[in-house]
């Protein structure tokens, strides 16, 4: 059996989604200390709703294809919607991820919620301090 199914392998070689947004109303960076990935989430946003969306990654093929992956499940979304994505849905539309690799999913999740974040403070925008968890360190 393959180590990775054939959507992480389309996600990691043609990637969707990849750049920057130079003028984003969010933007949301994590790290993990223990791989050395760096994924970066930039969204446009009008009227609560993310119209665009582009990630840089430094990392490893699952790092890549779980940020592409995640800004195609999250554009065109409202924002309440995006908030909702888990890095459990971020692996399952991959048709999943080998286990030591998940942590790249779960920074997926948390770098959008820091774009998210970023968006509401610069906007003044009230929210639940409980939606934006501090991202973890491993």
């Amino acid at each position: 059996m393959a180590l990775y199914s054939e959507k992480v392998m389309d996600h990691f070689t043609n990637p969707r989604n990849v750049g920057k947004i130079d003028d984003a109303d969010g933007v949301g960076e994590v790290g993990n200390a223990r791989c050395g990935d760096i994924m970066k989430i930039y969204l446009k946003i009008d009227n609560g709703v993310i119209t665009d969306v582009k990630f840089n990654t430094f990392g490893c093929g699952s790092a890549i294809a779980s940020s592409s992956m995640a800004t195609e499940l999250i554009k065109g979304k409202p924002l309440d919607e995006a908030l909702k994505l888990t890095n459990k849905a971020v692996a399952e539309a991959l048709d999943g991820l080998p286990a030591h690799k998940m942590h790249c999913s779960v920074l997926a999740e948390e770098a959008i919620r820091a774009a998210i974040k970023d968006y509401y403070d610069k906007n003044g925008i009230a929210y639940d301090k409980a939606q934006f968890p501090e991202p973890h360190e491993d």
